[in-house]
Formats: structure tokens, sequence, C-alpha cells
């Protein structure tokens, strides 16, 4: 699951967790002891069945998220690895090729763009060092003497400056949320016409993400689709702004002007070292009337890959479990002392138990993240191609393992942007991401009002499947009683105004942006979200099983409609954001 859709930086945590403390305690919440692991780390591969079960889990899984995979990243050998081996199954299965040039895979036009260090800043002759004290961002360079106006707060209309006072300027705004730790940065917005270019101010541990290459979609119907002309942007430090200005930056208001600098900005673009695919398949409908209808079911097929920064695996799940129980939705929140002494007590005891179990770990595996969402698409879809003469799907079925969802749903909106089948003939999408954990140790999430929501033995969230259309959501609900799937949904987190806003960072509103009536299942997050410790053994794979064989017979059930399913809730613009 992508985790947020603006910028964020969270710094990463070193393996030695004894000094890890602060005064602060966190906001309280519920934490359930988490049971011990009786799975193993490494896992034999046995052949796989037609039929939905935790064993065939259990197989794709321990392959598609081994460390092998470097974290199967965008962009990135480790996800070509990944995509490979899904075009491989699906091959073996018999499934059509639905990508480009009679092949499995779609792929987008991935480019990398990176700062190049030797650029220049120099305000009053003073040179500021690049990579430190300020960094390029965006894919624009520019080499040119400015002078420089404050901009107010980022996004704010009301203080909107006069094209006289920004024409040929280096405007600066502060970035909401700049000031408040390292999570919620905002970076972008509207730029004024007729600005040379523009700077954010953000911690001084964000330059850490800018002198990593940045991925994008070079996509040209997107480029014609904006009116604005890429505008030079750069990044600078609470400190660099100071510098900036003749004023304290504090007595500074919109449009304050600041002193004269010098930019030689350069960013080098181009694409990636591997490529980034789409894999997508068909099972042919039976009904000749139908079969040029599609249900789409897909997953991502891409995480975070790997840092620079190896952690003790035992340690940190630890203390993931006790101080951060969303991961990475809990930022870089720090151990108190009391919290400190319990992790203390349990990795002993851990260690006790587990002689010489200690590893160093920099690759997130993305093994419920969505590793669980593309081994149950592999799964559905051998259950499916099983399914002969009348108790096969009337219409035929999609499957598209979309990469790129980690980097902002890149791929299920080049895919929906640029379909292998008519948009119009895709009458729903079924999204799975995260179906395997849902535990009543898991922190799976947090009510709109707050509070942290926790599993159970039956537990799923359903997010979108009414928000479109009533009768997917009813369908939804039909179908787990007439089935005995016995599932408890919970619909917490799709509510709208949620502040996590989870409607829009999977791979389903892509397709929803375009009317097509979605529903995204998911057992939500838990303390291993975003890191390194979301590993294969932690998996429940007879719940993720039960969740499976539910998506099958809701699948199946809109296959075999007399009619497609009606889009009966008031339609959206495909070009507008997406609200919750």
């Amino acid at each position: 699951m992508n985790r947020l859709l603006f910028v964020a930086a969270t710094a990463l945590v070193p393996a030695a967790l004894g000094a890890q403390t602060q005064a602060t305690a966190p906001a309280p919440v519920t934490i359930v002891p988490a049971p011990e692991s009786r799975l193993p780390l490494k896992h034999v591969a046995q052949p796989t069945s037609p039929q939905i079960s935790a064993k065939d889990l259990m197989t794709r899984l321990y392959i598609f998220a081994d460390d092998s995979m470097e974290g199967r990243e965008a962009g990135k050998v480790g996800n070509v690895k990944g995509t490979d081996y899904i075009a491989a199954e699906v091959k073996r299965m018999g499934l059509q090729p639905a990508g480009e040039n009679g092949t499995y895979f779609q792929t987008l036009p991935f480019m990398e763009r990176s700062f190049d260090s030797t650029s220049t800043l120099t305000v009053d002759g003073t040179p500021l060092k690049a990579g430190v004290d300020w960094a390029g961002a965006g894919a624009v360079s520019l080499s040119q003497t400015l002078g420089v106006v404050y901009g107010g707060i980022a996004g704010d209309t009301s203080a909107k400056l006069t094209s006289d006072q920004v024409n040929g300027k280096l405007v600066v705004f502060n970035a909401p949320g700049s000031t408040g730790g390292r999570r919620g940065i905002r970076i972008g917005g509207p730029v004024p016409p007729g600005a040379a270019a523009v700077a954010y101010v953000a911690p001084g541990n964000f330059m850490t993400f800018l002198r990593r290459p940045a991925t994008y979609v070079d996509d040209p119907s997107r480029r014609a689709a904006s009116a604005a002309t890429p505008t030079p942007t750069i990044i600078v430090t609470p400190e660099a702004m100071g510098r900036l200005f003749a004023r304290p930056v504090d007595s500074l208001q919109p449009g304050g002007a600041g002193k004269s600098v010098t930019l030689d900005l350069k960013m080098k673009v181009g694409p990636t070292p591997f490529p980034a695919r789409n894999v997508v398949a068909i099972l042919p409908g039976t009904d000749p009337k139908l079969k040029a209808q599609f249900v789409a079911i897909g997953g991502h097929n891409d995480h975070i890959g790997m840092n620079n920064r190896p952690v003790d695996h035992d340690s940190m799940r630890i203390l993931l479990h006790l101080v951060r129980p969303g991961g990475a939705e809990d930022g870089n929140k720090q151990a108190t002392a009391e919290q400190q002494a319990e992790i203390n007590r349990q990795l002993a005891a851990w260690r006790s138990a587990h002689p010489n179990s200690m590893r160093a770990d920099s690759i997130s595996n993305g093994a419920d993240d969505d590793g669980t969402g593309s081994v149950s698409v592999l799964e559905i879809a051998e259950k499916l191609v099983s399914l002969k003469g009348k108790n096969a799907p009337k219409r035929s079925i999609l499957f598209v393992w979309h990469v790129g969802e980690e980097k902002g749903l890149l791929g299920s909106a080049y895919f929906t942007d640029h379909p292998t089948v008519p948009r119009d003939s895709i009458v729903a999408q079924l999204n799975i991401d995260m179906v395997g954990r849902g535990d009543a140790w898991d922190v799976t999430g947090s009510a709109k009002e707050g509070g942290a929501l926790h599993g159970n033995p039956n537990y799923l969230q359903l997010v979108g499947s009414r928000r479109l259309s009533k009768e997917l959501g009813d369908l939804v609900e039909q179908v787990n009683k007439e089935g005995k799937h016995n599932i408890a949904f919970d619909y917490s987190i799709d509510a709208n105004g949620h502040p996590q806003r989870i409607y829009c960072r999977s791979d389903h509103y892509e397709y929803a942006r375009y009317n097509i009536p979605i529903t995204f299942f998911t057992t939500g997050g838990h303390s291993d979200y975003h890191q390194v410790t979301d590993e294969p053994q932690y998996i429940d794979y007879d719940h993720m099983a039960r969740v499976d064989n539910l998506i099958e017979d809701i699948a199946m059930r809109v296959a075999n409609l007399d009619h497609r399913i009606v889009v009966d809730q008031p339609k959206g613009d495909p070009t507008a954001a997406c609200v919750q």
C-alpha cells in the first residue's frame, strides 16, 4: 500500500536500540502481545494445485518476498525478477498475454531524475553546500542570477502574490508541516505565474532523500493534460532560508524581498536502469456475448526496496510492535524509558530462547505489502483457470499486477490511462493489497474519530465497495453470507474524511476515477508495514486463503451476472484529485 501521496521523509533506525529514548510518551495505543512466529525463515517450494490453499500461498510468497527479490522496487533488478516470476506463472497456467506486443508486460516510460551535486547556489558571494543546505527537485535545470521573494505558506491562496512581485524571481515557500518534524512535509502547489524558480523549506534530514534518484512516468498524454510548464525547484533547509533574507525569517510577510542569488541547478534525467512493468493476463469468458466484458482483479508487484543502514531484525521487530504499532504510519517515534526497558526484556528473552539468531537486515521484503496481494491474484487465477464448462466464468477475467504503486499508483494510473483492453469493457475491479495479517495483536488502522483498530480471526477491511455502486457493495455482503465465508467486514477506514485516506492510497482508485466500480480488500496495517520486518514467516496463511476464496467467489458472481454492475452513485471527474 502506498504510504503517502505527498513526499515524506522518515529516518532509518540503527541496530543499536539502547539509546532510543525520549521524554515524551507517544499517544496511547492498546498493544496486544504478539505471538512468536512458528514459521521458518526459509521454505522449500512445493507444487501448487488448483484449489486456493494456505500451502500454495505459502509456497508462492516465500518465493516472491525472498531476499533475492531485493525488495522489488520499481525500476530496479529485484522488481524485474518479481515480474518475471509472475509472468512465468501465468504462462504456465495458460492465461492469454494482454500486455504489449503479444507479451504479458506493459512497460511504463519510467524515468529517473537526480540532483547533480556539482550544482551551486550562492548568496551574496557565499556558496550554500549542495546536498546539505539545499538540493534540487523536479526535472528542470536552471543557471541564472535571481532576486528572492517570500511566498508564504505553499498553497495558502490568501497570500497570493502579483506577477510584478514574482516575475523572474526565486519564490520561497514554507511547506505545510515543514516545522513539524520528518513526516507530513508537502512539497508542491501552484507556482505563481512568472516565477523563474521556486524553493520550499524542509528540515535538513530531508536532504537524505533528495540525494537519492527520484522516479516518474514520462507520459506524454499526462504532460499534454497539464497546462503548467515545469518550474525549476529546489529545497532549502530552514537555516539556508535564513541566509536568503536580510530580515529574520519569523518576521517575513508574503511579498517580502530577499537577497540576490546565483543559481546553477543541474538535474540529470534518463531512463531507469531496469524496466518498470505491469503484468497483464486474461482468462477468456465462455459466454459469446459477455466475454468482451472484463472483471479485473489486481494487486501491486512492487515494494520499497533496500536501505543502506542495516538494522538488527529481532530488536527492530520488538521495537516496532511496542513503540510503532502502525509501522511507517508512526514515523520515527522513539521509545520512552519504560518502553525501552520492555524492549530490552523481550529481546533478552528472545536471544535466550533463540541463540545465534541475530541477523542484520536491510531488505524491505514486502511480504504483506503487497506480496500477499500479488500471490493472491496468482492463486485466484489458478483456481479460475481450473473451472471448465458451465462452471467457468461467463465474462472474461482481467488480471493486472501493477508496478509503482509505492511511488504514487504509477502502474495503475498508466494502465487505466492506456488500457490494453477497452476501458469501458471493465465492469468492476477487485483490488487486493495487504491481506496477510489482521490479527488481534495487529493495529490495523485507526477509527476516523481516533482510537486503534484491531483484527480478529475473521477480519477483513473493505474500502470503496459502495462509493460508485451500491449494487457491488451489496453483492459482496451477499456472497460472504451465502457462500458461508463468515468474514467480518470492517468499514471503518472507508469513512468519508478519514485522515488516513486509504481510499486514495491503493490501485483501485485509478479505476474508480474512471467510474469503474471497485472494492478494495485488505486486512489492514500492522507494525511491520513498510519495514524490513515485513517477511513471509509473519503471515497468517490460513486467514489469507479464506479471504482469497471470498474474493474468487465475488469475482465469479460478478462475471456471471446477467447484467453489468450498475454505477448508481454520482460519477466523478477522472482528472480531479482524490477525495475520501
